[in-house]
Formats: C-alpha cells, structure tokens, sequence
C-alpha cells in the first residue's frame, strides 16, 4: 500500500508501534532504556536531558527515550541535537552518509470543516491527535558547527545534588516523612514516607527512591491529576509505576544523578501494558516529563538543566 493511500491514523499506528517495538525488545533483553547505561563504560556522553542545539529547547516525553537509546546505540559524546537544516543555518552541514534518529511531534488539531460544523450547531468543536515526524542528528555527527555547539556537557559540580534534592522537597511543599522501612507515596494523607539515608547501602539511593515516591505525588488531584486508583497488581497501577520510574530517570538527569531501577520487579508487568496497548509508552513517557517539569520547577535558580517544551520535537 502507498503512502498516499493508507487509511487514516495508519502512519501514525505504525509509529505506535516502532517506538513501542523497540522499548518491549530492550526490556526482554534485560535493559531498562531510562537507566541503562548510565554510569558504565558503555554511555559515551554525559548524564543528562538531550536537548536541542540551535533553540536550547530540552526534549520531553517519548523523545528523550528515542534520542538517549540512540547516544547509547551509536556511542555519541553529545546529548546535543539539530535537524539538517537547522546544522546548515548554523553554518555546518551533516556529514554524507550519516543516518538520522527519528522523533515526534503530538498534539492536536481542528479541522476546517470540524470548525465550521461547531459554529452552525453551537457544539464545541472536535480535535484530532496527529503526530508528525521530524529526523534529528547528533552534533557529534555534523562538521563545521561554531565552536560550543558540539562541546559535551560538563557534570554538575561536587556537593550540587544533596543540597539541591533538599531544596527541591522543600520547595516543592510535599509532605515527606523521613522514617520507617519502606519508600511509599500515601494518596489518602498526601504524604510521601521515605526511610532514612542511613538505611541505604548507598546515600545517593535516597534520593533516587524520594524521587519515584515524589513522582507519584505529583500526579494527586491538586497536582497534576493522575489517575492514581489503580490497585496493587493491576494495569494502572502497573502504569503509574512506570510513569513514576521514568520520570524519576528524567529528574536524576536533570540533578546529575545516575538513575537506576526502583522496582526492577515490575517489569514483568510493565511488557504486558506495553504488549496490550502500543500507545502506553508514549502517554507513560509523555506524563513522566510533566512530573518531572513540576518537581524539578520548585528548584532554585542553580544551574540545573530542567527539560522543557513538551511535545516540542525540533
């Protein structure tokens, strides 16, 4: 079937598809694609949210999976990237032979005709979701950029991520109980509980499980309005588990801490909301990057990159 052709919404169920293929076959393999893997020999480039070289605009949402699988896969030292005519305006060019990565654009839109029914019938009108694609290329993969564009990011300075984690919770205006021996985010209290420090093998773990436990209170009705009914064991809860640990990912990256996985014992349950519906990773990814814009908005003016633009694909 061609192009022009195909019915309606097909290019974009088989977009569906490709990113959600990718996710499921790295996941069976043993690679959790928001965590691995950061820290290792493997991951080239620095820690942190990949952005756009020419607007400065960080990615959000499905886009920063696709483009951190993409530095992990090619070994690229940049988290920095530029569509082809972006790298000309800019004066460089993408090398000749070089291949690009694929990201997205979701957002809605209304039809003339669809506008043109609401104002006869006094209805509100009807949108339609599209995506539309747009081929980005590592600045690593470009010749003749001005000197910077291409420069890896340095870490975040000695002593920023504690401090700043303090900030953040204090700010944020979350209650979170510092006691116990288990890491949870009570609905019905609206408290996050998190054991002490000193109960981790490893400090920087309580940060990184405080995070998970504040990304599911980000999603409280006051908040960012989750559903959060899900019972234990069940797909939604299932799902906001895995909108939790990425977006805990995502703001480890924007700290400059290496993510890890909290509960590596969903998984399981993570490939079967994934088998059963090929738009979960993209709304799970999607709602990940706007807990994490909401938490990592509380912080100070410190330097930190926090990823921005949702939806914002170039």
């Amino acid at each position: 079937m061609s192009r022009s052709s195909a019915p309606p919404g097909a290019d974009r169920g088989s977009l569906y598809d490709d990113i959600t293929g990718t996710i499921i076959a790295q996941l069976e393999g043993g690679c959790v694609p928001w965590v691995q893997p950061w820290g290792t020999a493997a991951a080239k480039a620095p820690l942190t949210m990949p952005k756009n070289a020419s607007t400065g605009r960080s990615y959000s949402g499905i886009n920063v999976l696709i483009l951190w699988g993409a530095v992990i896969q090619h070994g690229f030292p940049t988290q920095t990237w530029l569509t082809f005519r972006q790298a000309l305006s800019l004066g460089g060019a993408v090398r000749k032979g070089e291949r690009g990565v694929t990201v997205v654009y979701a957002d809605r839109f209304i039809p003339d005709d669809e506008k043109k029914r609401a104002r006869d019938t006094g209805d509100d009108p009807q949108t339609i979701p599209f995506l539309k694609r747009f081929t980005v290329f590592n600045t690593a993969q470009c010749d003749g950029l001005p000197d910077g564009f291409a420069a890896v990011v340095p870490p975040p300075p000695p002593g920023l991520i504690e401090p700043t984690m303090d900030a953040l919770i204090r700010a944020a205006g979350i209650e979170v109980r510092i006691s116990g021996d288990r890491a949870f985010y009570a609905p019905a209290g609206d408290y996050v509980q998190v054991p002490p420090p000193q109960a981790y093998f490893e400090p920087i773990n309580w940060s990184r499980t405080a995070l998970h436990e504040l990304g599911h209170a980000s999603g409280a009705r006051h908040r960012l309005n989750r559903d959060l009914s899900g019972s234990f064991g069940s797909k939604k809860y299932a799902f906001e588990e895995l909108v939790a640990e990425i977006n805990a990912a995502f703001c480890c990256a924007a700290l400059g801490i290496v993510p890890t996985v909290r509960h590596a014992d969903y998984i399981g349950a993570w490939l079967d909301v994934l088998r059963e519906d090929n738009r979960a990773i993209i709304r799970a990814a999607s709602q990940a990057s706007k807990a994490a814009d909401y938490l990592l908005g509380f912080l100070p003016e410190t330097g930190v990159v926090v990823p921005v633009e949702h939806g914002r694909a170039a």
